[in-house]
């Protein structure tokens, strides 16, 4: 039997670009060599593609995409594993479709609303699901310090940009570390309370499902530094009350249905005093099997190459 071709993208033009190079290469190692032959592409930080050889596929940026697509339309199906901006906004879905190869993940509008924080408040005020005040900030505006606050760039993932503001001297600087980032910033509110996420999958033998809630433990804010230098502890699952777990499950599910999601997304809240409050989508999370997602599957006995074995069957169907 031919083995299915899965064009597995990795890489990126964006912060998270080694964060994408490391669950492509862990996602091409899971994949069952039996049924799946995974063809590596990785997007440099300059905008080159780069073939399973690693090198360029073209001397020119125009060139090297072309030559991709060339590549992908060999392929069965595409595991596009490039996490943030000019990835998992979008982009890549909508290259996918527009080339005419299925594609694991969402669909590029609802990458595109996910990745923007901004856009998902709205969405998720709009079918109930209360998120933490804000107010959205760009270079010609002026932020009032009200007490401590969270700044976040409104496109980026892996908490890059992200600061804790305790004092009103230093907002000016953290929003302009965030406008760094992106043309817009979020100054959000401090939440007090535990960070639990959920992830939802579209089985293709079960139907949608969500994983076990996994609670993250970390001293003070899980940042980029904390969440790759191993001292965030996961709990799985997460120590809930009936209520609560149906409560989670059910503003995870109308999140995702909202926005639009399809395969697989990461929902991330906080169990405040006065119930759940969402804190971002991530419609492409970490993918490597040491990732957030991956782990709550396995613990409810889904292994990594299973997990990824649905991801892409769901998408072919």
């Amino acid at each position: 039997m031919r083995r299915i071709r899965v064009a597995v993208i990795g890489g990126g033009q964006n912060c998270e670009h080694d964060v994408s190079v490391a669950s492509a290469a862990s996602v091409r190692q899971a994949l069952d060599p039996a049924r799946y032959e995974a063809v590596a592409l990785t997007i440099g930080r300059d905008g080159r593609w780069h073939g399973p050889d690693g090198q360029v596929l073209d001397t020119l940026p125009s060139g090297s995409l072309a030559a991709a697509l060339d590549v992908l339309a060999s392929c069965d199906v595409v595991l596009p594993l490039v996490h943030g901006p000019l990835g998992e906004d979008g982009t890549l879905a909508g290259l996918c479709a527009l080339a005419g190869v299925p594609y694991v993940g969402s669909p590029l509008r609802a990458g595109a609303l996910a990745m923007d924080k901004w856009a998902t408040k709205l969405v998720a005020e709009a079918v109930g699901v209360r998120t933490a005040r804000g107010t959205l900030v760009t270079k010609a505006s002026t932020v009032d310090f009200t007490g401590p606050v969270v700044v976040k760039p409104v496109a980026a993932g892996s908490s890059f940009g992200v600061r804790l503001v305790d004092r009103g001297e230093d907002l000016e600087p953290a929003v302009r570390q965030a406008l760094d980032l992106d043309d817009r910033a979020l100054v959000e509110e401090v939440l007090q309370g535990r960070e639990i996420d959920i992830a939802v999958l579209d089985d293709p033998d079960e139907g949608r499902r969500t994983g076990p809630p996994l609670e993250i433990h970390v001293p003070g804010l899980f940042d980029t530094t904390v969440k790759y230098d191993g001292s965030a502890r996961f709990v799985i699952p997460a120590p809930l009350a009936d209520t609560e777990l149906k409560a989670l499950e059910d503003a995870a599910l109308r999140v995702y249905e909202a926005l639009g999601c399809r395969g697989l997304a990461r929902v991330d809240f906080f169990l405040t005093a006065d119930g759940f409050v969402l804190n971002e989508v991530n419609t492409m999370p970490g993918m490597t099997a040491e990732s957030q997602v991956p782990k709550m599957f396995a613990a409810a006995g889904l292994s990594y190459p299973d997990l990824l074995d649905k991801l892409v069957r769901g998408a072919m169907r």
